[in-house]
């Protein structure tokens, strides 16, 4: 039975791929030139051709990034909202700069960091950040203030102390929130990564696909392409079912 409604549940999903796929063919076929627009056969055929490559070299370098990128704005990113929520006075600071950090071009920075760190996995890790750790702040931030504050005060009217009060109401309270922010930061940091190795890098997804692109390979470009999306897609399923698995009392 659990598997079947699994089956319901996915059905909706299922055929609105399969339209955007049909959409994609018929498109493809309209313009009939595989180095704009490849079909979806096209692609697949391509992804597996260069699967070598693509597995072996570059999806590890763009995971890589990926991991450190994401590993660091998750540390920043909750830094500051802890912050932010201990102190009045670091929120009206801090909160306008992140705000305004998101205004910055990154294909403007992302040379910078090449002439800064040169072709090294720290100037597309910077690129990472710099896009990923912005929901993390201000979701998580949020959470803390959607802790109403009379229980607050009633558990400092009880004797408990600001330690006792984050572990045991705002750090329950906030744990979705966290792991919303999470889920919105992977393709982010995945999409991060890209685009520093579009604009500098000498390995990576988004180094290839630009090659490809040189090539005049339709296919090609697209195949790293669809190759981050089912990336992005199963590692956020991944941090769904931890979600199920940690935050039990919202599952009931």
């Amino acid at each position: 039975m659990k598997v079947k409604n699994n089956s319901r549940a996915n059905l909706p999903a299922m055929l609105l791929i399969f339209l955007l796929l049909m959409i994609w063919q018929c498109a493809a076929m309209g313009i009939n030139a595989a180095y704009i627009l490849p079909t979806p056969w096209q692609v697949l055929v391509r992804l597996w051709e260069l699967r070598d490559p693509l597995f072996g070299a570059h999806l590890p370098a763009t995971m890589a990034v990926v991991g450190i990128g994401l590993g660091l704005s998750i540390v920043l990113g909750l830094a500051l909202a802890v912050l932010m929520d201990v102190s009045k006075t670091a929120e009206k600071a801090l909160y306008p700069l992140i705000i305004a950090s998101q205004t910055i071009p990154t294909t403007a920075l992302a040379p910078l960091f090449v002439l800064w760190f040169g072709y090294t996995i720290w100037s597309k890790v910077l690129v990472t950040v710099l896009i990923t750790f912005f929901p993390i702040t201000i979701t998580v931030f949020d959470g803390f203030r959607s802790v109403k504050t009379e229980m607050v005060e009633l558990m400092f009217t009880f004797g408990a102390t600001r330690m006792q009060v984050f572990r045991k109401l705002k750090f329950p309270a906030v744990l979705p929130y966290f792991f919303s922010a999470i889920k919105m930061a992977i393709p982010l940091s995945i999409i991060g990564a890209a685009i520093g190795e579009w604009l500098g890098a000498q390995s990576g997804l988004g180094y290839f696909s630009r090659r490809m692109m040189t090539q005049l390979d339709g296919a090609g470009v697209f195949a790293p392409v669809l190759l981050l999306s089912v990336v992005a897609m199963i590692l956020v399923e991944i941090v769904s079912i931890l979600e199920k698995k940690l935050i039990t009392w919202r599952n009931a």
